[in-house]
């Protein structure tokens, strides 16, 4: 069974963090997922050796990332909004719905992935398109989702909410970290979170975490997946 599952992210290399199993395992089964980004990044040069760029030359530069990110981890499609990074709290609300919205519907997403409400770590960026996301998707805009899930984070655990798909990610670390080296300016970033890219999966990185927020119009269902595209079809 095929079918389109969408990864609206705010930043090139959330995707990379968060989802890199999930996507790569869509595409070697023959459903390769979209990816919208906000923002190109453009704000993010203390975390590497480009700090003397600007924000559009750095913007340049992690676009140019994201594709080869893309082509590693299967991407078919990234897409950006072109928003500034560290202001989509300050966006027009209405339009930037209906922009992710007309991403969605362009694409038929019947899945949709993105942070959770608290953005995983407070981010306000994050915050912001992970409630744009769930507007588009919950307000009937967007006909052809059944599904929104949240990435996983220790604020929703705290709250009794827990993920309906989990996957081992063993497996596909070689491609995460080359996926992740290939974000070659946010190098440090990368390495406080991960560790220095090597071989050896960190343990404590082993799982990729996605609650189910909402399915079919009602709010967090209670169940356990065995894959992403349970429940969904072609027609």
């Amino acid at each position: 069974m095929t079918a389109t599952v969408a990864f609206v992210f705010a930043h090139p290399d959330d995707e990379t963090y968060l989802a890199s199993a999930l996507i790569r395992r869509l595409a070697d089964e023959g459903s390769p997922p979209v990816l919208l980004l906000a923002t190109r990044g453009d704000a993010g040069q203390k975390n590497g050796a480009y700090a003397h760029e600007s924000p559009q030359q750095l913007g340049v530069r992690r676009e140019r990332e994201m594709q080869r990110a893309a082509e590693l981890l299967g991407l078919s499609v990234v897409e950006y909004l072109g928003y500034p990074d560290g202001k989509l709290n300050q966006m027009e609300e209405e339009e930037f719905v209906a922009r992710i919205a007309e991403f969605l519907n362009r694409h038929q997403a019947q899945a949709v992935v993105t942070f959770p409400e608290d953005g995983g770590n407070g981010h306000p960026d994050h915050v912001t398109i992970s409630k744009r996301t769930a507007q588009a998707v919950c307000s009937g805009r967007t006909p052809a989702v059944r599904k929104l899930y949240y990435v996983q984070s220790a604020a929703l655990t705290e709250q009794g909410r827990e993920p309906a798909l989990q996957l081992d990610t063993e497996s596909y670390w070689p491609v995460k970290a080359a996926a992740l080296a290939a974000h070659e300016s946010q190098r440090l970033a990368v390495e406080r979170f991960f560790g220095e890219l090597g071989n050896v999966l960190p343990e404590a990185r082993r799982y990729e975490s996605f609650a189910l927020a909402w399915e079919n119009g009602g709010g967090w269902p209670k169940k356990r997946e065995d894959w992403i595209l349970d429940g969904l079809s072609d027609e």
